[in-house]
């Protein structure tokens, strides 16, 4: 985070400097008595090398004017890259020309005190004597800081004049006043005895160390509560974690610390309540490993790990996973997406009030308008208009109007007859209001945030197109836009001919869909069909050609003209322009018997969005598995057996033979669909990720279905092709048994969750695999490809994603040309076995 230009900063004090009062430059990794730290004289290495205590500039080569000024901090020593872990004068950062007069010294009293020698200001101390009340000086002790080989900082007092007498236990240390980082050995917890509580809090932007919006500490009424908040008056919670409300989130915590190779030892999370104190913690018995916990100017918690191969830090986890979790992170009149990167942005006529700031991550001040509200009498002659905002997150504080208007014009005018209001919302025959400032309005990603709730935002007419230019000649106005319109048309379609773009590729472009990404498979291409052919194909979408619904949209059946029976997706919204290029962009290119053939799409003006699939007469696989019908026949063990070899076949060519790897995202049986042969084919591309193959990991939000979802979706790292493999085997063990994996069951006293992939790998090692076969097989089915089948199944859940198999694996295996040993029993499943029989009693 050092600047060049701090470091010809330092270059030129230290030819230039002069004045220092007469003293010994600290050494070695204890400033004593006597001795002073200053900028260019003395430095403190902790004894092992890794840590150094010094001044500091933060930022960047392009950012470092914007820092406030220096700070004394300790950073790693040995790495490239200066990241501080701790940070003494937060708030009260020395100027350039302060700094040649600023010092580091151990007090009379025995406190630790950087000052400006020149104008005797003190800068910070530790005041340790006003902390316990105690004088540090009595009798024959001395105190001395001393920078431990874990980065903590500590005053010591020492009995006897010489260094080498016995060392009395601390009287301060930088532990217990962290600033956004926990070190291992740090504790984040609180002192019953003194009431000292360490609370982490962020800094306030990339370059400047200030107290920022955000803290972490522990709760101390007993519920073990790990806590996020936002710091203001009142605090606001918005994140928790506790292991008696949740008992399984710590075993997948340890879990995920040893699905990496690089935290494997590393990383050994400790909790102690005892008399005196009550603390989290966590150590790392690898010395050569340099890892933290840090609080991000935009209030996520972050696991740091130093990474040799990148020459950087990397995020190994994160929580909340969702950036737009932290309350009001984005600041006021902002629209925060999951999504996207970065995840803040300024709602419709609004403008960042410090893009500056924004740059830097600080984006407390959020958005101001870009043109003032009209507020005349009261509101009541007001020109002010609003404009919706559909499928958000509705802001904090609302005002629920008491006697609610009879409707949405209702609750426009009182919010329009008030100064203050500055948006509503009318959901449910209830009106709501909001005044002055919006936050925390979350835009709908259609994965992690569903709300249908629109927004109407109040705005200055002039924000609003004119409606009145031009309104004394309507229809030769009309005439001649679209004389210009057909005119521009024409002309761009007779460019487009001149260079050869066909008419799809030309409706690709103008949907916003490239069309390297939506080019014709083999030598059929991909249609783009008119909204009102395929309203004619479905009979207007009717309830009677309905095959299902899912998180996305419905799926229509069709008839088109050439009578070709079709499949149409029908996205839930215009708007979900994500997932309808996600579909385009896995399908577009790419052909396999084991993947639904997209036909076409349809982005025709506002209609929704629409996706045409060949035709699946035998639906989805969970209609088959779990669905008890005349229409629904069993699926033979052969026919199972085929559905498994065909499904490990395309997740194979998605994942190792195409120009990209394709990772699915959401394998579960209501996406693998049956044609009439009983082929299977993958579905249902909405989720999916497109990873280059230069890199073996992509970030993303955490995404799927719960009972299919890879424990390193809970960690909010970078995920990789082996969470498609991990939905495979819970697929597989649904497959062999003809159930759910989860299923929820009653006894005479209680009710309990029983998880039966547990079962499964326990009577796997038992060899009595016959008893997990869907009994409606009667026993028809082949004993050695079960077993086989169960073994691959077990492989592919394991906790650690290097354990868990490839697809192409998977398939070698499944063919029988390759051979599995038994698979140990996964740390999570142990866990959940051991916290079923406990809730079961």
């Amino acid at each position: 985070m050092a600047s060049l230009h701090s470091h010809v900063f330092l270059v030129v004090l230290l030819f230039s400097l002069h004045g220092f009062p007469p003293s010994t430059a600290a050494k070695g990794d204890t400033l004593a008595p006597g001795e002073t730290l200053t900028a260019t004289a003395g430095k403190l290495v902790s004894s092992n090398g890794k840590f150094r205590l010094g001044f500091f500039r933060p930022g960047t080569n392009k950012s470092s004017s914007s820092s406030p000024g220096w700070y004394l901090g300790i950073w790693f020593n040995k790495l490239p890259v200066i990241t501080p872990v701790w940070v003494a004068n937060r708030e009260t950062p020395i100027a350039d020309h302060d700094l040649r007069a600023t010092q580091l010294q151990i007090s009379g009293d025995g406190n630790l005190v950087l000052s400006n020698h020149a104008t005797n200001a003190v800068i910070w101390s530790t005041l340790i004597a006003s902390t316990n009340g105690t004088n540090t000086t009595s009798g024959s002790r001395a105190a001395m800081a001393v920078l431990m080989d874990s980065g903590n900082l500590v005053i010591q007092a020492q009995q006897g004049p010489s260094s080498s007498a016995a060392v009395l236990p601390w009287l301060w240390q930088s532990f217990d006043h962290p600033t956004n980082v926990m070190l291992p050995g740090a504790k984040m917890g609180w002192n019953k005895v003194t009431g000292l509580k360490r609370v982490g809090t962020s800094w306030r932007s990339r370059v400047d160390p200030g107290l920022g919006a955000f803290s972490f500490g522990l709760e101390t009424n007993g519920t073990r509560m790990a806590t996020l908040r936002r710091r203001s008056h009142p605090s606001r919670l918005y994140w928790w974690w506790s292991p008696d409300e949740s008992p399984m989130q710590i075993a997948a915590l340890r879990s995920l610390l040893h699905m990496y190779p690089q935290t494997r030892g590393v990383i050994q999370p400790v909790y102690v309540n005892s008399s005196e104190e009550e603390y989290y913690m966590y150590t790392s018995p690898n010395e050569s490993c340099s890892s933290f916990f840090s609080l991000d100017t935009s209030g996520q918690i972050n696991l740091n790990l130093w990474s040799e191969a990148d020459r950087s830090w990397r995020a190994i986890w994160t929580q909340p996973v969702d950036p737009c979790s932290p309350y009001a992170t984005c600041g006021p009149f902002t629209v925060c997406t999951g999504t996207s990167d970065p995840p803040c942005g300024c709602m419709d006529k609004f403008s960042r009030a410090s893009p500056q700031d924004w740059e830097l991550g600080d984006r407390t001040a959020g958005c101001s308008r870009d043109t003032p509200l009209d507020c005349r009498n009261g509101g009541r002659s007001s020109t002010d208009r609003f404009r919706p905002m559909a499928r958000v997150m509705l802001p904090y504080g609302p005002e629920i109007l008491d006697g609610a208007p009879a409707s949405r014009s209702d609750c426009e005018q009182a919010c329009l007859g008030n100064c203050s209001c500055t948006a509503y919302s009318y959901e449910g025959s209830r009106c709501s209001l909001w005044h002055r400032e919006l936050l925390g309005v979350s835009q709908n990603d259609g994965i992690e945030i569903s709300s249908q709730d629109t927004l109407y935002v109040r705005l200055a007419a002039r924000d609003f197109p004119s409606s009145t230019r031009g309104a004394r000649r309507p229809v030769a106005g009309a005439a001649i836009a679209a004389s210009i319109t057909g005119s521009g048309f024409l002309v761009l379609m007779l460019l487009l001919l001149l260079l050869g773009v066909s008419k799809n590729s030309w409706l690709r472009w103008w949907c916003g869909v490239s069309s390297s990404l939506a080019t014709s498979q083999g030598d059929v291409g991909v249609v783009a069909f008119r909204y009102g052919d395929l309203g004619r194909a479905t009979k207007n979408f009717s309830e009677k050609q309905k095959l299902g619904a899912g998180g996305f949209g419905s799926v229509f059946k069709g008839v088109l003209s050439d009578q070709t029976a079709v499949a149409v997706k029908r996205l839930n919204s215009a708007h979900q322009e994500k997932q309808f290029r996600a579909e385009v962009s896995a399908l577009g290119q790419i052909q396999h018997i084991n993947l639904v053939k997209l036909v076409g799409f349809c982005c025709q003006g506002d209609h929704r969005r629409l996706l045409v699939y060949e035709y699946m007469c035998h639906r989805s696989l969970d209609s088959h598995l779990f669905q008890s019908n005349a229409d629904n026949a069993v699926l033979s063990w052969s026919t199972r057996y085929q559905i498994a070899i065909g499904v490990a076949r395309g997740l194979s060519y998605l994942h190792e033979s195409c120009h990209e790897c394709i990772i699915h995202c959401d394998i579960k049986p209501e996406n693998i669909l049956l044609d009439e042969s009983f082929i299977p084919k993958l579905a249902d591309f909405g989720m999916a990720s497109i990873v280059g193959r230069d890199f073996s990991r992509v970030l993303t939000t955490c995404r799927g279905t719960l009972g299919y979802l890879a424990p390193e979706w809970l960690s909010g790292v970078a995920i990789t092709s082996k969470v498609d493999v991990y939905s495979f085997g819970m697929v597989l063990i649904e497959l062999v048994s003809g159930r759910r994996n989860a299923s929820v069951v009653h006894t005479s006293n209680t009710c309990h969750v029983a998880y039966f992939p547990v079962q499964v790998i326990n009577k796997l090692h038992e060899g009595d695999v016959q008893s997990l076969v869907d009994p409606k097989l009667h026993g028809d089915f082949s004993l050695d490809e079960a077993e086989r089948v169960c073994k691959v199944a077990c492989w592919c859940i394991q906790d650690n994603e290097s354990d868990r198999p490839t697809m192409g694996e998977v398939v070698r295996v499944l063919e029988g040309l390759q051979v599995l040993g038994m698979p140990p029993m996964p740390r999570l499943l142990a866990a959940i076995t051991e916290f079923s029989s406990v809730a079961s009693k």
